[in-house]
């Protein structure tokens, strides 16, 4: 039998199921906040232990945020994917306190490769990053066992 589940339900079962495994993104306090076929939101506080010696946010830190929106979206419809590469601009500096916020988009999904952009931003809606990720999907590798109905 087939699943009946909507794109929609399975992107949503897809975050549970990476979140619930995912140790880094949870140390890091990043939250998934939306997540849909092809694109997700991923949300992160500055904290102290985030900054470098300019006591801005490191800027490792704002590629991992970037990378994570970046992953769950490529991941969305439940066939495991993982990136081959990806570039960031650094834009703004982030300090401790802001809530930077990184969304991301399927630009291209063609046969196993992918391009997805991601956009950050702070709270006051200043761009923060601009990512670019490329995405290889594994062939015939479920993220999660979906049920059959919701």
């Amino acid at each position: 039998m087939t699943s009946q589940l909507t794109p929609q339900q399975i992107a949503e079962l897809v975050r549970e199921g990476m979140y619930a495994q995912d140790d880094a993104v949870r140390a890091l306090g990043i939250a998934i906040t939306a997540i849909g076929p092809g694109s997700a939101t991923a949300v992160m506080t500055v904290r102290p232990d985030m900054l470098q010696g300019h006591a801005t946010c490191h800027g490792g830190l704002l590629a991992t945020l970037a990378d994570t929106a970046f992953a769950y979206a490529c991941n969305a419809c439940n066939e495991v994917t993982v990136a081959s590469g990806f570039s960031i601009d650094l834009m703004a500096a982030a300090r401790e306190g802001d809530v930077l916020t990184a969304v991301a988009h399927e630009l291209q999904q063609g046969g196993r490769l992918g391009v997805y952009d991601v956009a950050v931003h702070n709270q006051r809606g200043e761009a923060v990053a601009a990512f670019r990720g490329r995405s290889y999907r594994k062939r015939g590798q479920a993220v999660v066992t979906l049920p059959l109905s919701a």
